[in-house]
Order: structure tokens, then C-alpha cells, then sequence
């Protein structure tokens, strides 16, 4: 896995730090071992490859999309698809900026986590395989992950592509973030995103950490039957099963909230993983970077996995991947 940083200092030293802690097989030679770079142990697949680097007023973003973290088995009964590399450069404002207005993601992929590989919340399963239908079903149901999600929270598309749907696990075991408050990833409108746990008082690094929880909810009835909808209970398997509730949880509308965090000490807006619905963020605040919208044409359903086809199909004109991209 090589991870490139050029960052400022306290956005910099809490992401080396993390991954220097861990046990990385690397060359003895130094000169296979420039700094900021690190080897992972092998987990049968290519190594991870991830740069984020800031270029004008954009973090740029670019891997291979192989998470730092041993994987679930893949093929499996429930998903067919095998982890090959892709090629990712997303591109998120260095300056986010809340619009006042909010943003729904639909299926677009929500943000990008430290290790290049992508959040992407919802599915392509339909009711009645209805892709202009409002009942997508859900990845995470009744708790539990569906279409072979692995004990991250991911899976894999036709494509290849593996992502995450719920708290990425395996990357917050590998940065020691199960007892802190941990920046996972960026959202494609700037804003960063943080595993499960943040300050009870949100203006007060000093005060404790606690599981941030969502105001969504399931909605009480029965949904529309017949050719209006799948009926039976609203009971999480569809995406259009939850409402917000405004002031039931300790986050907003976006799974967000306002206030300081290990890399922002004088406050920004963020976003939150938590392991209730939305899971991931499905809303933005700010305004999320084209970079982030599926590329090529519509593949419909790629089975199990999610959409199908590549999010993207190359590099931009005149860029060098990382090695091994």
C-alpha cells in the first residue's frame, strides 16, 4: 500500500502516525522505502495503492482501489464478483463550504474512505428489478449485511469494484480508531467523514466519546402494495421504510453535525458512519465534486454487489498512476 501525503501538518501527522504503528512488511533497503510509503502484509491480492495529495484548492485522491485490510471472501454465496484493482481520482474541495441547502447523493458514491477505497450507500437491487422505482433495497437489513457483505461492511461489484456500505471496519481496526475518534474518509463535497464514535459534547474535545446516533427511524404502517409498491411492514428492507426525525438522535438530516475533531480543532462540519440507517451519509451539505458521479454508460443491475460496470474507465489525459494502479 503506498500512501503519498501532502498535507497539512495536523491533517499529516495523525494519518502517518496511524499507519506507521501498524505491522507493515517492507524492504530493507531504503531506497524501496521512501518516506511516506508503506508496505502492508499480503492478503493474497495486489497491494493497496492510495495517494491524497493537495493540488490548487482541491485534496486529490487517487488509488487502486484495494482495501488496507484483510477482505471477506470473495466470490461468495451471496456475491459472485471477484476484488480486481480499478483506477480512482476523486477530487474534493480543500475549503468545504455549507450551502445552506441539502444535496441528496441517489446513486452517486458519497465520498471516499483514507485507503482509496469508495462509499457508495446504496444498492442496485429494485423492487420488480424497477430501476426508475423509489424501492431500492437496502445492504445493511434487519442489522445484517446483505448481497455478501463482508465483515466491513463491503462488497464487490461486477467490476470488481469493492466498497463500503456501512463503518468500514477492517480500516478502523488498522488505524487503533475502535476506542477514538476517527477520520475514515472524505465526502465528495469536502467535508471529512468519522467512524462511529465523536465527542458528546461536540464543541469539547475534553468530554467523552460516545456512539453518535442517527435521526432516522422506520416509519409506523405498512408501505403501498400492488403495483404502487412491495407491501408489507415498513421494515427496513427498503430504502423509502426510514424517515428523519428531526432531534431523535444526535446527528442531522445528513448524518452530520457541526463541531471539533482530532484534525479540525477549531470546528468544521463532518459527517458520521454509524451502525444504524442511513449507515453511510446518503445528504450532503456542501456541494459534492462531479468526480463522484458514475461514469459510462447505464449498466443496470450488476447482480449482487451494486451497480454494474466500472465507476470509470482510465486515467485523465497526462496523469501518472500510482505504481501498480
Amino acid at each position: 500500500m503506498h500512501f503519498v501525503r501532502s498535507l497539512p501538518p495536523r491533517l499529516l501527522f495523525p494519518c502517518l502516525l496511524a499507519f506507521a504503528t501498524l505491522a507493515f512488511a517492507h524492504s530493507d533497503d531504503p531506497a524501496d522505502n521512501p518516506p511516506g510509503f508503506f508496505e502492508p502484509v499480503a492478503f493474497g491480492l495486489p497491494d493497496s495503492r492510495v495517494s491524497i495529495t493537495e493540488q490548487g484548492d482541491k485534496r486529490v485522491i487517487e488509488s487502486n482501489d484495494i482495501p488496507n485490510h484483510e477482505p471477506g471472501q470473495f466470490p461468495n454465496p451471496g456475491n459472485p464478483n471477484s476484488i480486481r484493482p480499478q483506477y480512482y481520482r476523486f477530487a474534493v474541495p480543500l475549503h468545504p463550504k455549507d450551502t445552506g441547502r441539502i444535496t441528496e447523493a441517489a446513486h452517486m458514491d458519497f465520498g471516499v474512505a483514507i485507503n482509496g477505497v469508495k462509499f457508495d450507500p446504496a444498492t442496485a437491487e429494485f423492487w420488480r428489478r424497477d430501476f426508475s422505482s423509489i424501492w431500492n433495497e437496502e445492504a445493511i437489513y434487519k442489522g445484517r449485511g446483505q448481497l455478501g457483505m463482508d465483515w466491513s461492511n463491503a462488497h464487490v461489484q461486477p467490476s470488481g469494484a469493492y466498497h463500503y456500505h456501512g463503518i468500514p471496519i477492517g480500516l478502523i481496526k488498522q488505524l487503533h480508531g475502535e476506542n477514538r475518534m476517527t477520520l475514515v474518509g472524505w465526502a465528495a463535497d469536502g467535508f471529512p467523514i468519522y467512524g462511529p464514535l465523536a465527542y458528546q459534547d461536540a464543541k469539547n474535545a475534553a468530554s467523552p466519546l460516545v456512539k453518535m446516533k442517527s435521526s432516522w427511524r422506520l416509519k409506523s404502517g405498512t408501505r403501498p402494495g400492488g403495483e404502487s409498491g412491495p407491501g408489507g411492514a415498513y421494515d427496513g428492507k427498503y430504502t423509502p421504510d426510514f424517515e428523519y426525525a428531526a432531534g431523535s438522535g444526535t446527528l442531522d438530516e445528513c448524518n452530520g453535525r457541526f463541531g471539533v475533531t482530532p484534525e479540525f480543532t477549531q470546528g468544521t462540519y463532518y459527517y458520521v458512519t454509524t451502525e444504524e440507517f442511513p449507515f453511510l451519509p446518503r445528504k450532503y451539505r456542501g456541494t459534492p465534486d462531479d468526480s463522484f458521479r458514475h461514469r459510462g454508460p447505464p449498466g443496470g443491475p450488476g447482480g449482487p454487489g451494486g451497480p454494474g460496470g466500472p465507476g470509470r474507465f482510465g486515467p485523465p489525459p497526462g496523469f501518472s498512476p500510482p505504481p501498480g494502479a
